[in-house]
């Protein structure tokens, strides 16, 4: 049996490589400029090895009863990780996926090729502009994960972004979310008064550790106009490899406190990570 060998390619937004895994036989890393982005498990797309991914997929599994099909728009691409994750938990499930580098989408689909049968669209679009043009009430479910690098867009922090994702979702839906920062916690506390002056219900989830300000690293996002089931999310993330914290209600409203939504004219990306925040240990 020959064995899996990295593959490279340039795109126009940095250098794209798909890894094999030596310990699982069909699993794949995918970095950008270094910077891993993505995991998946060909054989076993239930499986999602990084914590913010098992996060999003724990929103993901609440959002309705077990297994009955979504509606979902995946703003960022990456290896599709999440497309598979829910063409595996949830059949049937139409899922659009908006990445704007199409030659990451294209060597992706190349070697990784996506499940038969399975409802997953890809466009080549930039998230903003594609959500903005989208139907209105057309989405049970929208997963933001869009990255420049390491690094989440300016455009994508704003008021008017959070609105048009309102517009897009319907009235039982939900806004997912994976976002980067560390103490003083400027850009994640403004991006919860930004959906927070759209949203009636929000939760956080991180690590103990990043919430406390001690290092650098991702926290979940979820909205909603309707109140998410934070007792299961509490147990489920409290049993993960890396145990998480489900933020919500007073506390979360605290640690917003003195934050001001994002307008379109002073929005600014996500902090660049220090160096080794994300590096491939």
């Amino acid at each position: 049996m020959t064995e899996p060998i990295p593959v490279s390619r340039t795109t126009d937004f940095g250098v794209v490589k798909l890894m094999p895994d030596v310990d699982r036989e069909r699993a794949w890393l995918l970095t950008v400029d270094g910077a891993p982005q993505s995991y998946v498990d060909l054989d076993e797309p239930e499986h999602l090895e990084f914590e913010y991914a098992r996060r999003l997929g724990h929103v993901l599994d609440l959002v309705a009863e077990p297994g009955r099909p979504l509606d979902v728009l995946h703003l960022g691409g990456g290896a599709l990780t999440l497309p598979r994750y829910l063409a595996a938990t949830r059949p049937g499930s139409r899922q659009d996926v908006v990445e704007a580098d199409r030659g990451l989408l294209e060597l992706v689909v190349e070697h990784l090729p996506l499940p038969a049968g399975a409802s997953i669209a890809l466009h080549g679009a930039d998230a903003r502009a594609w959500l903005e043009a989208a139907p209105a009430d057309s989405a049970d479910v929208i997963v933001a994960d869009v990255f420049g690098g390491s690094r989440v867009p300016a455009h994508l922090t704003s008021i008017i972004y959070a609105r048009a994702a309102d517009r897009v979702l319907r009235g039982t839906g939900v806004y997912l979310a994976n976002l980067a920062d560390a103490a003083p916690f400027d850009f994640l506390r403004s991006q919860l008064a930004t959906f927070d002056a759209v949203f009636e219900h929000l939760v956080l989830i991180a690590e103990p550790a990043v919430l406390r300000g001690r290092r650098f690293g991702n926290a979940v996002l979820a909205a909603a106009h309707h109140p998410l089931d934070t007792a299961t999310l509490t147990r489920r993330t409290a049993s993960d490899a890396f145990p998480a914290r489900v933020e919500h209600g007073p506390p979360l409203r605290d640690f917003i406190a003195g934050a001001r939504p994002v307008q379109d004219e002073e929005a600014v990306p996500s902090p660049e990570p220090p160096a080794g925040a994300f590096g491939i240990g």
